[in-house]
């Protein structure tokens, strides 16, 4: 038993395991980004933590219940998020109803449906918090681990593919 452990020890672990971190956090997450994102952090939350690891054969066990609790957390996340968007998501109708055209025509609602559609779940779902949520940026950056300005960003760019698609 062995209660340090270098960084070469410690990277040459790593690199006999990352493929199988990577497998784990892909079948539990379901895409690759995040599961790259969840690898990444459990490589630093194991590194921070080293000094933690008592006995270095147990080495595996302890960065896998690492990245167990890190997926668990995305997904909780992830969760979180798509609450979220559903109690933001709105009928063709009432797109048409925010456009302050009260006399919206079905195929106005459609095109503002449509142009919905062509931002990704995060763009998306950071418009409808702004414009149906009424929630600020500062709001927003919590449910997305992103900064304030991130989020304006986001947002401005969001709303110009929009307006792009629109006209």
């Amino acid at each position: 038993m062995k209660n340090n452990i270098t960084k070469e020890e410690f990277c040459n672990k790593y690199g006999q395991i990352k493929d199988g971190l990577y497998r784990y956090a892909l079948y539990r997450l379901g895409n690759s980004e995040d599961a790259e994102d969840a690898v990444s952090d459990t490589v630093l939350a194991a590194w921070q933590g080293i000094g933690k690891l008592r006995n270095t054969e147990a080495f595996n066990s302890w960065i896998y219940s690492i990245l167990a609790r890190i997926c668990n957390s995305y997904i909780k996340k992830t969760i979180k998020n798509r609450e979220k968007l559903e109690k933001a998501k709105v009928s063709a109708e009432t797109l048409g109803e925010l456009s302050g055209n009260s006399n919206t025509s079905g195929s106005l609602s459609s095109e503002l449906a449509e142009a919905l559609s062509i931002l990704n779940d995060e763009e998306r779902s950071i418009v409808l918090l702004s414009v149906l949520g009424g929630m600020n940026s500062r709001e927003i950056s919590e449910n997305f681990d992103l900064t304030a300005g991130a989020v304006r960003s986001k947002l401005s760019r969001s709303l110009a593919k929009m307006r792009e698609y629109l006209s």
